[in-house]
C-alpha cells in the first residue's frame, strides 16, 4: 500500500545579516577594510553579509572584482542590494531587497519568538519578532554573568546591561544603549538598529572597538587618558565621542 509522501514545509524567514557600503575607488575603500580587520580580528568570521552598492556606477567586471576581492578577506557576500538587473548572474551572490536595519551577531539566550506565523527574524538558533524590533517602547535585558572571550551577547530590541565585564574577544551588540558596571575589554556595538542616539556606558574602558550606529573606534583610535577609566561613549554626527563619568 502506497503511504501519501508528507509535503515540503516552506517557511518565509528574514536573516539578520551586517551590511556593507562600499566607495568608489575600491582600492581605497578595500584598504580601509583591511584596517578595520586587522584592529578588530574576527570581526567578520562567520557572518552573513549583505553587499549593497546602490548609486555605484561600476560595471560587472569591477562588481566581480570586488566580490572576489572581499572572498579574498573571507568576507562571504550572501546577497547583493541595489544592483542594477544587469550587474548580476550566476556567477554572483543573488539580488537582495528590502532590509530592514540590524547587524548579525552570535544570538544571545535572550530571544523572543516571533508571533507572525508567516515570517520571523531569526539569527543561528535565535527568533526575534520584527515587531519588537520596531517597537517604540524599549525592552531591556540585565545579564549577571560576565561576557567571556569567544561569546557574543546580541540584543537589537533595546539596551544591554551587563552586571560585570567583557573580557577581550567578547562583544556585546545593543539595538539601544550599553552599560557595562565592570571593564569593557572586548567589543561593544550600541545602537545597531539605526539608533544615533544611543550610548555606551563603561566603569573601566580597556576595549579592542566601540560603535554606534555603525560608527566605529578602534582601541588604537581611543584617547590613551581615558583607558582604564569610567566612561560613555555617544555619536556626535559622524563622530564618536568619549568622556570621563563624574
Amino acid at each position: 500500500m502506497l503511504t501519501q509522501p508528507r509535503p515540503i514545509r516552506l517557511k518565509g524567514r528574514s536573516y539578520l545579516a551586517l551590511t556593507l557600503t562600499p566607495e568608489l575607488p575600491f582600492e581605497d575603500w578595500l584598504a580601509r577594510l583591511d584596517d578595520l580587520a586587522a584592529r578588530s580580528a574576527g570581526f567578520f568570521l562567520r557572518r552573513p553579509v549583505v553587499l549593497d552598492i546602490d548609486g555605484l556606477d561600476i560595471d560587472r567586471s569591477e562588481l566581480r572584482e570586488l566580490v572576489g576581492q572581499l572572498g579574498k578577506r573571507n568576507v562571504r557576500i550572501m546577497g547583493i542590494e541595489g544592483a542594477r538587473p544587469s550587474l548580476l548572474g550566476a556567477d554572483l551572490p543573488p539580488a537582495m531587497t528590502d532590509g530592514r536595519p540590524a547587524s548579525d551577531f552570535e544570538p544571545s539566550a535572550a530571544a523572543e519568538e516571533t508571533t507572525d506565523p508567516h515570517a520571523e527574524e531569526k539569527s543561528v538558533a535565535q527568533e526575534v519578532s520584527a515587531e519588537a524590533v520596531m517597537a517604540k517602547a524599549r525592552p531591556s535585558i540585565i545579564v549577571t554573568e560576565p561576557v567571556r572571550s569567544g561569546q557574543s551577547l546580541f540584543f537589537p530590541e533595546g539596551d544591554v546591561t551587563v552586571v560585570g565585564s567583557v573580557a577581550s574577544g567578547a562583544e556585546v551588540v545593543a539595538g539601544g544603549s550599553i552599560h557595562i558596571y565592570g571593564t569593557l575589554r572586548g567589543r561593544a556595538l550600541a545602537g545597531t538598529v539605526g539608533d544615533a542616539s544611543a550610548r555606551i556606558f563603561c566603569s573601566k574602558l580597556e576595549a579592542e572597538l566601540i560603535a554606534i550606529d555603525g560608527f566605529y573606534k578602534t582601541a588604537e583610535d581611543m584617547e590613551p587618558d581615558l583607558r582604564g577609566r569610567a566612561v560613555q561613549i555617544w555619536l556626535e554626527g559622524e563622530t564618536v565621542r568619549t568622556g570621563t563619568i563624574g
